[in-house]
């Protein structure tokens, strides 16, 4: 039996889901999700204790691997129509800054010319003081694609970190060459 996959998801208040098909649709006060649901799991919905049970119809690997994703996408799915997810990104470098420009973010980062990254529906990305980004939404593939593609425009590099990095990673340093 899966770990995570047995996990009861509990739907807050203001969040609501049915299953249409094999599609499970999920809304809350930040939007709404729908997700297609493999034919080797079976999602139980009970709207009096707005509670989700997950369960395997089959006892193969397949089966069991799909058992514990299909909860965490779930579960994701209800944390960002009730919450939301978000991910910062801190530029470090001199000369290096970013700006909006209508939705579009703009990145100066040592190029020869200005990057410009459009963000999905969906995602919003917020520049702070040049240097600090938050890139937000309700689905947390699509916010954190979209970060990694902003942090691989200019990833930092080991020797004097300079670059694009997520906010909580810490860049190991490298020494550098010495002197004669």
């Amino acid at each position: 039996m899966s770990r995570i996959g047995k996990k009861i998801i509990v739907l807050p208040p203001e969040t609501n889901a049915k299953i249409e098909n094999s599609f499970i649709i999920i809304s809350g006060p930040k939007g709404e999700l729908t997700q297609q649901i493999s034919p080797q799991v079976e999602v139980n919905l009970n709207n009096d204790e707005k509670t989700i049970h997950i369960k395997r119809l089959h006892h193969t690997k397949k089966a069991q691997a799909l058992h514990g994703l299909y909860r965490s996408i779930i579960n994701n799915m209800v944390i960002g129509v009730s919450k939301g997810f978000e991910k910062k990104l801190i530029i470090n470098g001199v000369g290096y800054r970013s700006q909006n420009e209508g939705n579009n973010l703009i990145l100066n980062v040592g190029y020869s010319h200005p990057i410009s990254i459009k963000p999905p529906d969906g995602i919003n990305i917020k520049v702070e003081n040049n240097i600090n980004i938050t890139v937000s939404g309700i689905n947390k593939e699509t916010v954190g694609q979209i970060a990694a593609k902003i942090r691989a425009t200019r990833p930092p590099e080991p020797y004097k970190g300079k670059g694009i990095k997520y906010s909580n990673e810490t860049i190991r340093r490298k020494v550098g060459k010495a002197g004669k």
